[in-house]
């Protein structure tokens, strides 16, 4: 396989997780007497660009169909920090009733409902037509479409030439990296100001978060990385920002080359030059990975045989993408984790893909009172703690696995 940036081949493996069906490929009950799709995930890093990414066995129209089921607006976390971004480029780029917003990816609605709530005209585009349908029932104007050169043609020639255009947590999931970043430096106006936000790669690595690797992630992404691919693409970095969303992501402003040039913050030299010295441009860098997630996936397995031999129950909360890659890879089935419950009514009275464990409606865990509440999208275990905070009253103790076992 080639480099999807750069197209050099890639020699330089990262990790290999086995097989397992795509993460958000929830089994609906009627089809849990058929098989699913399990397939290779093997992470490699191009030494050219030093584009982390999944080798290629799944089709994005496969991973992202109609009932692709998950919707941001399930967490409060999330809709905070949509909100407040919304209020931040409005301010900072003194946006109004005479600009263009378009999101990527808009999913539910989660941020654009924002937008609209300002009076800004703004558009989601959004392949899923789960998620689509979702933010149409909120009043917004949503295409039904994968992002690209073509697609951003065509609404520029519809008169949608955007002032600002968000892309949160998609930059990650398209195949063709170049062709999507080309429909920014498209659809952008010259003055236009478009922000990306990622996980990061330093952070990924730093915290063995190696459950945020799943086939809808084609790409793992450091700014040095993003920067080349955005000079190839006719855009540049101005600016970038660390957030603490997803276990610590950052956020990408870029300007179109050929528009107008806003100076490049300080903050860009700073990000990169922290990349440099953490190693993302030496093979040793990406050795430490593999390891960590063997070591994690044992500690899992230790606590949760253990727990069956004492006949404590052990239940999951959250039914995320990064659990199921977790879950797969350690091999958890139902027998080790009753259940996993979620607050997304799309998801409830489903299984997930591959350990076909059943997901249930939150309440399910007043009813049974399990000794411990495994919370597999650790990056939101506040949120759940808070909204789970009677399980004290019984005893029930939370468990988080990575970047090692924990128990609260």
């Amino acid at each position: 396989m080639n480099c999807r940036g750069c197209a050099a081949p890639l020699s330089l493996p990262l990790i290999d997780l086995g097989t397992s069906p795509p993460s958000n490929a929830y089994v609906p009950a009627e089809r849990l007497e058929q098989a699913e799709q399990w397939v290779p995930l093997k992470v490699a890093v191009c030494q050219q660009c030093w584009l982390v990414q999944t080798e290629d066995y799944t089709r994005a129209d496969s991973l992202f169909d109609a009932e692709y089921a998950y919707f941001s607006s399930f967490s409060s976390t999330w809709l905070a920090h949509a909100e407040h971004y919304v209020a931040q480029m409005v301010e900072r780029f003194d946006l109004g009733a005479d600009s263009r917003v378009v999101e990527i990816a808009a999913n539910d609605g989660y941020l654009l409902q924002y937008v609209a709530r300002r009076g800004i005209p703004c558009l989601g585009v959004e392949p899923t037509r789960s998620t689509a349908q979702a933010a149409r029932e909120k009043g917004l104007e949503i295409r039904e479409l994968f992002f690209g050169r073509d697609t951003a043609t065509q609404l520029v020639s519809e008169g949608w030439s955007a002032d600002l255009m968000a892309a949160n947590n998609v930059l990650a999931h398209v195949p063709d990296i170049n062709d999507f970043l080309a429909g920014f430096a498209t659809l952008l106006k010259p003055s236009g100001v478009a922000t990306f936000e990622f996980p990061q790669l330093l952070t990924l690595m730093a915290g063995q978060q190696f459950d945020t690797l799943y086939h809808e992630h084609y790409s793992y992404l450091s700014l040095t990385a993003v920067q080349t691919l955005c000079e190839r693409n006719g855009l540049q970095v101005f600016d970038v920002s660390s957030l603490s969303t997803h276990g610590g992501s950052l956020r990408v402003f870029v300007q179109r080359q050929d528009g107008q040039r806003r100076a490049v913050q300080p903050a860009v030299q700073q990000q990169l030059q922290a990349e440099l010295e953490a190693g993302v441009k030496t093979p040793a860098y990406y050795a430490t990975l593999a390891p960590a997630a063997e070591s994690i996936k044992h500690q899992l397995l230790r606590f949760l045989l253990q727990a069956k031999a004492e006949g404590k129950r052990v239940v999951g909360y959250g039914a995320a993408a990064k659990g199921n890659t977790l879950l797969n890879y350690a091999g958890v089935r139902a027998d080790l984790l009753a259940w996993v419950a979620d607050a997304n009514p799309h998801k409830q009275g489903k299984y997930l893909p591959g350990s076909r464990i059943p997901i249930v409606a939150p309440e399910r865990i007043g009813l049974e009172q399990p000794d411990y509440i495994l919370v597999l999208p650790w990056n939101l275990l506040s949120e759940v703690t808070q909204q789970l905070a009677a399980a004290k009253a019984w005893g029930a103790r939370f468990v988080v696995a990575v970047p090692e076992l924990s128990i609260q």
